[in-house]
């Protein structure tokens, strides 16, 4: 049982812990010298009844195959789970007790949708190369004649109309924004490839995090610690874009004000340079942290739903990825760049 790279747990026909292996008390969360001989009962005392691994039902022979299953141990780790249960027999037939096997398939899930993700953005990439040229030309010649307008109204005093037009103008520039991040989407942008300090160019943008950071009372603590930084391969101008779309995020959670942690750390083991900028914000809620990188999927108020999408696309573009955490109380967002 502990050489499974599985979860295994035996039950007893009193529904009793009899045995437990050392992966599954790592995925679910527990000590083995707290939990074994103890009833079922007890041993998800903290679960509600139908979040439980396991119910009663599986000494009735109640047979699970492949059960997919989400599980958030007590260190707020989410884990994905195949479950499969059955009856254990002795020689004659007879029920002696049950087992429960599970597999952890948290990197697989993250895999298939983060294939199904960039299915969908090679979709909207299409859509976009078609259209958004098409909405940009008709926009242009709307925008010039509404300003002649704002000018004449402004001239001959005709104050409401004047209002009118300056609404008309602010709501065609966030077309032309959406638009523009259409663009990003449709196609592989020209990137300059070269070794960047991240350290560089996150002092570039500081003050700008910084200035955004006063309008909604919030501080920036800058942590670069860390000394001799590996030089990553990037583009610097789109790096520059995806730490400042996060950040600015970050500050816009922060509705009541609160404090913009931004931190350099270096995974040698892996080879990544990690970047992690973490918010005192109310957190991301368990039912939306999955979607936040899907095109569309925003929970501002005017937000295009697009900004995380472009930010992942770059970050995978240069081989990183960006990772999220967030336990109820603050995010952090991890952008990892590899480094040769």
């Amino acid at each position: 049982m502990q050489d499974l790279s599985m979860g295994v747990m035996l039950l007893d026909t009193g529904f009793t812990l009899v045995d437990i292996n050392e992966m599954a008390c790592r995925v679910l969360g527990f000590k083995r010298e707290d939990i074994i001989r103890k009833p079922m009962e007890d041993v998800f005392a903290a679960v509600p009844l139908e979040y439980r691994l396991v119910q009663r039902t599986i000494l009735d022979g109640v047979v699970l195959r492949n059960h997919a299953i989400s599980w958030m141990n007590n260190q707020e780790e989410r884990y994905d789970l195949l479950l499969d249960t059955n009856v254990l027999r002795d020689e004659e037939g007879r029920i002696v007790g049950a087992y429960l096997i599970f597999k952890d398939v948290s990197n697989l899930r993250s895999l298939e949708e983060q294939v199904q993700r960039s299915d969908r953005l090679a979709m909207i990439g299409q859509i976009a190369a078609g259209t958004a040229h098409e909405i940009r030309n008709p926009l242009t010649s709307i925008k010039g004649f509404l300003q002649v307008l704002k000018n004449t109204f402004h001239e001959k005093e005709m104050d409401k109309e004047h209002s009118y037009t300056e609404i008309m103008l602010t709501e065609i520039d966030r077309i032309n924004e959406l638009v523009s991040e259409f663009l990003l989407l449709s196609k592989r942008k020209i990137v300059t490839f070269d070794e960047v300090h991240i350290s560089h160019v996150l002092k570039e943008i500081l003050p700008i995090i910084e200035n955004e950071a006063i309008l909604h009372n919030v501080t920036v603590h800058y942590d670069d610690s860390v000394h001799a930084m590996p030089k990553v391969i990037a583009d610097r101008k789109l790096l520059k874009q995806v730490f400042l779309n996060i950040c600015k995020n970050g500050i816009e959670a922060m509705v009541s004000g609160g404090k913009l942690t931004i931190c350099e750390k270096v995974d040698y083991e892996e080879r990544k340079v990690h970047v992690e900028i973490h918010d005192t914000g109310p957190g991301i809620p368990n039912f939306v942290i999955d979607k936040i990188f899907d095109p569309f999927f925003t929970t501002k108020e005017n937000g295009t739903g697009l900004g995380l999408s472009v930010c992942q696309r770059i970050v995978h573009d240069m081989g990183g990825n960006i990772r999220v955490s967030s336990k109820g109380f603050g995010t952090t967002f991890a952008v990892c760049i590899p480094f040769p």
